[in-house]
C-alpha cells in the first residue's frame, strides 16, 4: 500500500470513506464542496488503484494545525495505516514550521500511542467556533481532544 497526496479524481471516494463514519456519528460529515476545496489537506492510502484510508491536514492557525477526517475501510484496519498516514500529516505539519498538531477523536488511545497528550476542548477555540459549531452534537461534544507539541 502506498500514502500519497490526494489528487481531484480521489474526492468522491474520500467523501464516500468520511461519510460512512460519519453516519455512524464517529466523525463530522463533509460536503463534496467542502472536499474539492480542501483536497490538497487530504492523503490517501492506495492499493491497486482502491483508496483504503484517508487523512487530512488542516491549518488552523500559524502554529496550529488538526488532523482530521481519518479514516480506514473496515477490512483495512489495523494494518498500520491510520498511523502511517498521520505520521505524513506530522512531518507536513513540522516541515511548515507549526509546532502543534491536535485532533478530536473517539479513539484517544490511538493518538496516545503516537505522543498526543489529551487537553481540553476550550484551548482550541480556532476548531470550536470553525467546525465544531456545525456539528449536531454541539455543545455537548463527547469527542477527547489531544494534541502533540514539537
Amino acid at each position: 500500500m502506498k500514502i500519497r497526496r490526494a489528487a481531484i479524481a480521489d474526492v468522491k471516494d474520500i467523501q464516500k470513506l468520511v461519510n460512512e463514519f460519519a453516519r455512524k456519528e464517529e466523525m463530522i460529515p463533509r460536503s463534496i464542496n467542502e472536499l474539492y476545496e480542501n483536497v490538497r489537506d487530504f492523503v490517501v492510502c492506495v492499493e491497486n488503484g482502491a483508496i483504503h484510508g484517508v487523512c487530512a491536514l488542516h491549518i488552523l492557525w500559524e502554529d496550529l494545525a488538526e488532523i482530521r477526517s481519518l479514516a480506514v475501510k473496515k477490512e483495512s484496519q489495523r494494518m498500520g495505516i491510520g498511523r502511517k498516514m498521520v505520521r505524513r500529516c506530522i512531518a507536513e505539519a513540522k516541515s511548515l514550521g507549526i509546532s502543534r498538531v491536535f485532533a478530536l477523536t473517539y479513539q484517544p488511545l490511538f493518538f496516545q500511542k503516537m505522543g498526543f497528550v489529551e487537553i481540553d476542548k476550550s484551548s482550541l477555540p480556532q476548531k470550536i467556533w470553525g467546525d465544531c459549531i456545525r456539528c449536531p452534537k454541539f455543545p455537548e461534544c463527547d469527542e477527547h481532544a489531544l494534541i502533540l507539541r514539537f
